[in-house]
């Protein structure tokens, strides 16, 4: 398979884009990250966002915004500012309590994930969910994880945050395994039991495993490298990641 591209979450530099995002921008480029993926735009407008993307050479690995975005009315506005930045993975993030408060909540959820789904398709985008810790703690006898991946289409994007994961007490390798072709992005997130602060390559995820699924079974367009501890200032703690991932040839 070709090599898969890096990108950043820029949540884990948020204090420095809110003080200078055309400089995180530039400063991210030239560590060697290939794209973004975005989780606020920092008061910027799609077309002024995509000129400091275009002058850095970066593009857009996906973004994490609400639910709400993607439905209703606002459904056209969300799809129009990302055909602007030129993004196509519109990824959730997160749930409201009323969304995932039982088994039953979970499937209704992935019906509107479905429905969603659908009508994105003739814009050539996707979305999609990504995990915290709550997905993976069994709800009625099944784990909320399996409970929406299991009903909801292979369209969906199951964005795979491996610290959060192991958070959730959970060994991210294994869904990568169950739901083969879904992974079409993935957060690189490193957990350690022993160091709160551990970059990526510092800690207890198996890396070696997740790549060989990512890059065979999981179809992954873009590993996204997201750091939110910081044993150095935010900017060279994800320079020390991406070196890290070099270093395990990435």
């Amino acid at each position: 398979m070709a090599r898969i591209p890096i990108a950043l979450q820029l949540y884990s530099i948020r204090e420095d884009c809110a003080k200078d995002l055309p400089g995180c921008l530039k400063a991210v480029a030239k560590m060697g990250y290939e794209g973004v993926d975005f989780a606020g735009y920092y008061g910027y407008d799609a077309k002024d966002i995509r000129k400091m993307l275009d002058d850095n050479g970066l593009k857009v690995a996906g973004a994490h915004i609400g639910l709400e975005t993607l439905i209703g009315d606002e459904f056209k506005k969300t799809v129009e500012f990302h055909h602007i930045l030129g993004n196509k993975f519109l990824i959730v993030p997160g749930l409201a309590e009323s969304r995932r408060s039982s088994r039953a909540a979970w499937k209704d959820t992935a019906k509107v994930f479905n429905e969603i789904a659908e009508k994105l398709k003739p814009e050539g985008m996707y979305t999609g969910y990504h995990n915290h810790s709550i997905e993976f703690q069994p709800m009625d006898g099944e784990m909320p994880w399996d409970t929406f991946f299991g009903n909801t289409n292979p369209e969906v994007v199951m964005q795979l945050d491996t610290g959060n994961a192991f958070h959730g007490s959970a060994d991210p390798v294994p869904f990568l395994e169950r739901y083969p072709g879904r992974a079409l992005t993935v957060h690189l997130k490193e957990f350690s039991k022993t160091n709160d602060n551990a970059l990526i390559g510092e800690g207890d995820v198996r890396w070696s495993d997740v790549f060989k699924l990512c890059e065979t079974i999981g179809k992954t367009q873009w590993y996204i490298v997201e750091q939110e501890s910081y044993a150095f200032p935010p900017l060279e703690c994800v320079e020390k990641c991406l070196q890290n991932l070099k270093k395990m040839g990435k």
